[in-house]
C-alpha cells in the first residue's frame, strides 16, 4: 500500500459490512494513507501523544473525521493506558479524553476510535441494537479483560452477544512479535493452554507471541462473530506504523493509526 497525501483510504472488514449493511453503521482500519504528517510520521499519524506537529495531527484526525462525513470534534478517542477501562461516548462527553481503552456508543453521528502502532484494534457492532464499540486490545489489556469490558459495556446499552461482530484490525503477527521468559510465565501461570500461543525463538530462553489469535480467541469465548485481518503492522512500513519497528531501528518516535466506527446521524433508530 503506497502513502498517499490526499483522502484517506481505510481497509474494511468484510464480516462487518456484510452485518451492518443497512444500519447506517460504518468503519475504517485507517492506515498511513491520506495524511499530511512528514518525516517519521509521514501519512496520517493521529497521535497526540506522539512529538508530530499538532496541526498535522489534527488536520490528520479531520480528515479522519470528513471520510465519516462528519465534524472534527465528532471524532471521539480516549487516553489509553493499557487498561480494561471502557469509556461510554455521548454528544455530551465528546471532547473528554479520560484513561480508558475501549469505547463504546449508541450516539448517532459519533464516530469513536483506538490508535494502535502494533497492539490491536478491535471494533465491535450489534446493528440490531444499535451499539457499537472500539477496543485498544495490546497484551496487557486482551490479558486483563479489556474485549470483555467492551462487551459488557455494549450489553449495558442494549446488545446482545449473540448479535455481536467483532474484528481484529492491523496489528503485529507472531513472526514479528518476540517476547522474553517472564512475559511467557505470566501467560502459562494464569491458564497452561495459552503456551499454544508460543512458539520458540532463535533467541535462548525466548519465545515468538501471537497476540492476534489470543485476541481472536477471547472475542469467541465471550460469544461474539469475529474475524481479524492478515496485516501485520510490523512488516508493512509503508501502510502501517509500528512501535516496535521504530524501537529496533532507535528511532526517537513513532506514529500511530487510527481504527474507528460510527453510527450515522440519519441513520434508522434512536439518537441519544
Amino acid at each position: 500500500m503506497t502513502v498517499e497525501r490526499h483522502t484517506p483510504n481505510p481497509v474494511r472488514s468484510t464480516l462487518l459490512d456484510e452485518v451492518s449493511a443497512g444500519s447506517g453503521i460504518s468503519h475504517g482500519f485507517f492506515s498511513r494513507s491520506g495524511g499530511v504528517s512528514e518525516g517519521l510520521y509521514r501519512g496520517l499519524n493521529v497521535g497526540l501523544g506522539s512529538n508530530d506537529n499538532r496541526g498535522h495531527v489534527l488536520e490528520n484526525r479531520a480528515r479522519v473525521s470528513r471520510w465519516f462525513d462528519l465534524q472534527a470534534d465528532r471524532l471521539v478517542t480516549v487516553h489509553q493506558v493499557h487498561s480494561p477501562r471502557v469509556h461510554i461516548a455521548t454528544t455530551d462527553n465528546r471532547e473528554q479524553r479520560p484513561e480508558a481503552d475501549a469505547l463504546v456508543t449508541r450516539t448517532h453521528g459519533l464516530a469513536i476510535g483506538v490508535l494502535t502502532a502494533d497492539c490491536g484494534p478491535v471494533l465491535f457492532a450489534d446493528p440490531e441494537a444499535g451499539v457499537i464499540g472500539a477496543a485498544h486490545a495490546g497484551w496487557r489489556g486482551a490479558f486483563d479483560g479489556v474485549l470483555e469490558s467492551t462487551v459488557a459495556a455494549m450489553q449495558g446499552l442494549g446488545a446482545r452477544p449473540d448479535r455481536i461482530a467483532a474484528v481484529l484490525g492491523p496489528s503485529i503477527s507472531q513472526a514479528n512479535y518476540e517476547v522474553g521468559p517472564e512475559f511467557m510465565d505470566r501467560f502459562i501461570r494464569n491458564d497452561p493452554a495459552h503456551a499454544s500461543y508460543f512458539l520458540a525463538s532463535p533467541k535462548p530462553g525466548h519465545a515468538m507471541f501471537d497476540l492476534r489469535q489470543f485476541t481472536l480467541d477471547r472475542l469467541r469465548a465471550a460469544g461474539l462473530k469475529a474475524d481479524m485481518l492478515a496485516d501485520c503492522t510490523y512488516a508493512d512500513e509503508e501502510a502501517w506504523f509500528s512501535y516496535r519497528r521504530s524501537t529496533h531501528r532507535n528511532e526517537p518516535d513513532y506514529g500511530r493509526q487510527i481504527s474507528a466506527i460510527a453510527i450515522k446521524e440519519d441513520s434508522h433508530g434512536p439518537a441519544f
